[in-house]
């Protein structure tokens, strides 16, 4: 495996969330609203200043799920076209962050 294969690729993370999650789930959204969520995520990074490299947060410490999880719901519910069970956000999410962590597992 190359170096290309750590890094954060859009196409890899559904795949990889699409594979986590409970056919029934994956089966309800398309790829579209799961990369809203990835997007939603990253932009949670961004405004909590967990994208700054010189971060001084332990890893352990660096993403609460909760905090994360509560804020991608209230992304969607201001989103008033996209409409997702909130269990299942939960669970999107979940499966984004294990992706994640697979990428670090190799760093």
């Amino acid at each position: 495996m190359d170096n290309n294969d750590f890094i954060f690729d859009e196409d890899k993370a559904i795949s990889f969330i699409r594979k986590e999650l409970p056919q029934t789930v994956s089966e309800k959204y398309d790829d579209d609203e799961i990369l809203f969520i990835i997007d939603t995520i990253w932009d949670y990074y961004e405004r909590n200043g967990l994208l700054d490299i010189n971060s001084n947060i332990v890893e352990e410490e660096e993403i609460d799920a909760d905090k994360l999880i509560d804020y991608v719901k209230k992304e969607i519910k201001k989103d008033k076209e996209l409409m997702m069970d909130p269990e299942d956000v939960g669970l999107i999410v979940q499966a984004e962050l294990d992706y994640e962590e697979s990428l670090e597992d190799f760093i």
